[in-house]
């Protein structure tokens, strides 16, 4: 697992390689990723947005933003947490992600809640030592 914390807002994230969805004969590699997001703070919260940076095994970066995540803009009111699942193709077999949630607060105050940098990696990828 990794986590990070930013203002009482941690992130917790646990990837995971999908095998049933990914083809490596045909360079398709499918990674899960569960993420928890824990209000420790002492104010509500309302995720409004987010922001990845995917690096696959090349070193290719590709950045995504969108509004809220899995369709949702969660409010977390403090000690609540928020939990979901996404997936990330990639045309490697590792790759690493990071990037941010745009947090706002009751009062309209909006701030960049960390997502920890996690790897990405299948029993496909080829390791060797010099």
């Amino acid at each position: 697992m990794y986590k990070a914390e930013t203002r009482g807002i941690s992130v917790t994230v646990q990837p995971r390689f999908v095998e049933e969805e990914s083809s490596p004969t045909e360079s398709r590699y499918f990674f899960a990723y569960t993420v928890e997001i824990v209000n420790n703070g002492s104010e509500q919260v309302q995720l409004r947005s987010r922001h990845w940076r995917i690096i696959d095994g090349r070193g290719a970066c590709q950045e995504v933003r969108g509004t809220g995540v899995v369709g949702k803009q969660p409010v977390l009111e403090p000690g609540e947490s928020f939990c979901y699942t996404s997936g990330c193709p990639l045309t490697t077999p590792d790759g690493l992600m990071a990037g941010s949630y745009t947090m706002a607060t009751v009062a309209g105050e909006s701030f960049e809640a960390e997502i920890p940098a996690f790897s990405l990696d299948s029993p496909h990828v080829r390791r060797s030592l010099h």
